[in-house]
């Protein structure tokens, strides 16, 4: 998985990063790229108890990560903090998507590179089958993550055209829009 996201990392140039998200099996993606020890990496998160969740296991790690728990739509930094940042499977879930887009904008620096990867709305029941077909989790967890994605996640995921539509109305400079079989992959540049 750092792996396979590094590719935007590297482009990027980026000595101080942020992350607003939390990977699969419980890791967290600033904890990951701490661990490449290049980066002054900052993870951010609504919810307290997994803020205090990823300080744990960045101390048990022995990495420095600065995890703050904040709103995506009322970030608790100042104007050009950060070089890169990072948002994977939690856009859909911003009360406020407009408003989050503006801010990831004012806390990037200028050349600086946002890199939004969530669902797409519009997926095919098919794709979200292969999807977690791929994922080999049972019978019980298969028929209740399809479920989860069928009746909850990709109701308040957004289009390609709900995505530009925002973007008219931030001041990213360059946008790149990406779809995949289940999601999409958002390149901005301030």
């Amino acid at each position: 998985m750092i792996f396979e996201r590094s590719r935007y990392v590297s482009r990027a140039g980026c000595p101080r990063m942020l992350a607003c998200w939390r990977s699969r099996r419980g890791r967290y993606f600033a904890i990951e790229l701490a661990k490449l020890g290049a980066y002054s990496i900052t993870g951010l998160d609504i919810s307290r108890t997994f803020v205090d969740i990823a300080r744990n296991n960045a101390a048990e790690a022995g990495l420095a990560v600065d995890f703050r728990q904040g709103d995506a739509a009322k970030m608790p930094f100042p104007n050009r903090s950060f070089d890169f940042l990072l948002c994977r499977a939690a856009f859909k879930n911003f009360s406020q998507p407009l408003r989050a887009l503006q801010e990831m904008c004012r806390v990037l620096d200028s050349g600086g590179r946002a890199v939004i990867i969530d669902l797409r709305r519009d997926t095919s029941p098919a794709a979200v089958s292969r999807a977690v077909d791929e994922m080999h989790l049972g019978v019980i967890n298969t028929i209740l993550t399809k479920g989860a994605f069928r009746f909850m996640l990709l109701k308040r995921a957004y289009t390609k055209q709900q995505f530009q539509d925002f973007l008219k109305q931030t001041n990213f400079r360059s946008i790149d829009i990406r779809e995949n079989f289940l999601g999409l992959e958002l390149m901005l540049s301030r």
